[in-house]
C-alpha cells in the first residue's frame, strides 16, 4: 500500500555462518562470543519501499560480499514484481490495467497463496483492500477527518473481494472494475523466504534473515537457538518477550507501524468485511514454519476475536502472541 508521506527506515539483517566452511566448533564459539564475530559486510540503499541497511556476518569475507550481492539482487528482483512504490512493477501494472498477461511466476504464486489464505481466514486476509488504503490515504492528504463516510466505504467495499482475482497460465485478471491489490500483508514474508532459500542454496546452514519479518535457518548451537523479540507497541525499543526460532519464522502486525492519524486509532490494517481501519489488537505476532505463512496470518489475526484465533491455530501449526488493546498485556496462544 502506498504510504502518505510517512518516513520509514528498515534494518535488514542477516547473521550467518556456514558450518561447511568454518566447522561446527568454530561456529559455536563465534555465536557464543560476540566479540569474535568478523567485521560485517554492509549494504545501504533502498529496499521494500524504505531506506534500508543489510549486514551479513561470515568468516569468509569474499563469500559474504557475494552473498550480499545475491540477496540484494533478489530483493530488488522481487520488488520489481510486488512493489506499489514502483509504477513499473508487475503489481502496479496489474492494478492500472485490471489484467496482466504473461505475469511473473512469483506474482502468480504469491497471489495464489494470498487467495488460499483468504479462503482459510473467512476473507479476513484479502489482498484487494488496496482500494480502502487509497480511500483513507486520500482523506489524510486532504486533511479530512477519518473514517470516511459510510457511503464512500460501501462503494469501496464493492471492489474488495479476493474471490474476484482470476489466475491462469496466461493472465491475472481483476474481475471487478476498479479493483486494486496490495501484497504488503504477505510479500515481506515471501521475500524473507526467498532470500533464506537463496542462502541455503549457496551453502549456508545457519542464518537469521530479517526482511521486516524474521526467518531462522538451522540451529547455530544446541543450547542457543536463534531468537527474535516482540516489541512493545507503546515503546518499540522495549522487548516484551523473546521467542526461540529453530528453522521457523516470526512475523508481527501492528497498527502502530503505520498510523493514519495522530492518535494511532486508524491504521493500515483494514477489516475487509467492514472497511474499518482499527485492529482488535495492539499487535499480533505469529510463529510458523515459513515467513509467508507467519506474515499472512499475523495480518488476518489483527482483525479476529481471540476465540476465532484459537480456532485458526488449531488448524494451522502456528503459535500466536497478542498484545491486548486495553491494558497492553501479552497473551500467548499455542
Amino acid at each position: 500500500m502506498n504510504t502518505p508521506q510517512i518516513p520509514r527506515r528498515r534494518f535488514l539483517g542477516i547473521l550467518a555462518a556456514s558450518a561447511a566452511l568454518v566447522g561446527p566448533s568454530t561456529l559455536h564459539a563465534a555465536l557464543r562470543t560476540p566479540g569474535s564475530w568478523p567485521e560485517p559486510v554492509t549494504w545501504n540503499g533502498i529496499a521494500l519501499g524504505a531506506d534500508a541497511q543489510l549486514q551479513l556476518l561470515h568468516p569468509d569475507r569474499a563469500h559474504a560480499e557475494r552473498l550480499v550481492r545475491l540477496a540484494v539482487a533478489e530483493v530488488h528482483r522481487l520488488e520489481q514484481v510486488f512493489s506499489l512504490y514502483r509504477e513499473d512493477s508487475a503489481l502496479s501494472r496489474l492494478n492500472r490495467q485490471g489484467r496482466l498477461d504473461n505475469p511473473p511466476s512469483d506474482l502468480s504464486r504469491l497471489l495464489s497463496q494470498a487467495i488460499a489464505f483468504g479462503e482459510r481466514t473467512d476473507g479476513l486476509f484479502d489482498p484487494s483492500v488496496q482500494v480502502l488504503w487509497d480511500l483513507y490515504a486520500a482523506r489524510v492528504r486532504a486533511n479530512q477527518p477519518l473514517p470516511p463516510d459510510p457511503d464512500a466505504l460501501r462503494a469501496a467495499l464493492t471492489k474488495v473481494d479476493y474471490r474476484a482475482i482470476r489466475i491462469d497460465d496466461k493472465a491475472i485478471v481483476l474481475e471487478h472494475p476498479g479493483m486494486a491489490l496490495t501484497l504488503n500483508g504477505i510479500a515481506q514474508g515471501y521475500i524473507t523466504d526467498r532470500v533464506t532459500e537463496l542462502l541455503r542454496a549457496n551453502g549456508l546452514e545457519h542464518a537469521m534473515v530479517d526482511m521486516g519479518e524474521a526467518r531462522a535457518l538451522g540451529v547455530p548451537a544446541s543450547d542457543r537457538p536463534w531468537r527474535a523479540g516482540i516489541a512493545d507497541p507503546q515503546n518499540p525499543a522495549r522487548v516484551l518477550d523473546s521467542i526461540d526460532l529453530s528453522d521457523q519464522a516470526l512475523a508481527t502486525s501492528g497498527g502502530y507501524g503505520t498510523p493514519l492519524d495522530p492518535s494511532g486509532h486508524f491504521t493500515h490494517l483494514f477489516n475487509p468485511h467492514t472497511g474499518q481501519a482499527t485492529p482488535r489488537w495492539r499487535s499480533v505476532t505469529v510463529r510458523a514454519a515459513d515467513a509467508t505463512t507467519a506474515d499472512a496470518l499475523s495480518t488476518a489475526f489483527a482483525q479476529m476475536p481471540i476465540d476465532t484465533i484459537r480456532g485458526m491455530i488449531s488448524r494451522f501449526p502456528v503459535q500466536a502472541w497478542l498484545i491486548a488493546p486495553d491494558d497492553g498485556s501479552l497473551i500467548r496462544l499455542s
